[in-house]
């Protein structure tokens, strides 16, 4: 079975993160396919609020890189404390942290396509903007186009990961990336050829997540 004859089902379940990348490049013409699939993402109202800049500029992108590198070894040092980094009730980290190894970091000059995705908050309904915690609906216009990149880059033989370090240093990478002022970073991605797709992934079963009726509900399972 190729790549193209994946079954939907199969591209689910098979669509692990990549990390490392061949030498081999993304032609334009992939990246714009891989585009143009992913445009037909669900979003509030059909508003469509994603934007997207392909960063190909080396030093760009090295910038890029060294403000990810400060949300990176912040993260690092607070899962060291065994907490989970940037989650509810994790611990601040005051003071310097150590600089941590990060090889997709370090050789961001050579991986075949980065892209910077932001989405219009105009065009985004927060809809629980009014409670009093952190907002947690206003990506749901955005993310599904982001997944939607990572399938049509699985079904081209493309790998990829999303993260989110670049967000953390939104201030520093908005001039950096013409941030228009309406606009939030939602996440970085890397694509490219994987040096090994992975493609058994963990993940729990139904029944942990599951219920009937409450969150609190008896678990659902056949």
């Amino acid at each position: 079975m190729t790549d193209s004859d994946l079954s939907l089902a199969t591209a689910i379940r098979t669509t692990g993160t990549v990390r490392a990348f061949t030498d081999e490049p993304v032609d334009d013409a992939t990246l714009y396919a891989v585009l143009d699939d992913a445009r037909f993402a669900p979003s509030g109202g059909n508003r469509q609020p994603w934007r997207v800049a392909i960063v190909r500029d080396p030093a760009l992108r090295r910038d890029l890189a060294a403000l990810m590198r400060l949300s990176w070894n912040e993260y690092r040092a607070i899962a060291e404390t065994g907490a989970n980094p940037f989650a509810m009730g994790s611990p601040d980290i005051s003071g310097p942290v150590a600089d941590a190894a990060n090889p997709l970091l370090d050789r961001i000059e050579s991986v075949p396509v980065v892209l910077a995705i932001a989405g219009d908050r105009t065009k985004i309904a927060l809809m629980d903007g009014n409670l009093d915690r952190p907002p947690m609906t206003n990506g749901g216009s955005v993310y599904p186009f982001c997944w939607n990149l990572l399938l049509a880059a699985r079904a081209r033989g493309l790998g990829g990961v999303m993260t989110t370090f670049l967000s953390r240093q939104e201030a520093g990478a908005a001039p950096l990336l013409g941030l228009p002022p309406t606009y939030a970073l939602a996440t970085t991605m890397f694509l490219g050829h994987p040096v090994h797709q992975p493609t058994k992934l963990r993940r729990e079963p139904v029944k942990s997540f599951a219920t009937i009726d409450r969150f609190d509900g008896d678990s659902f399972d056949v």
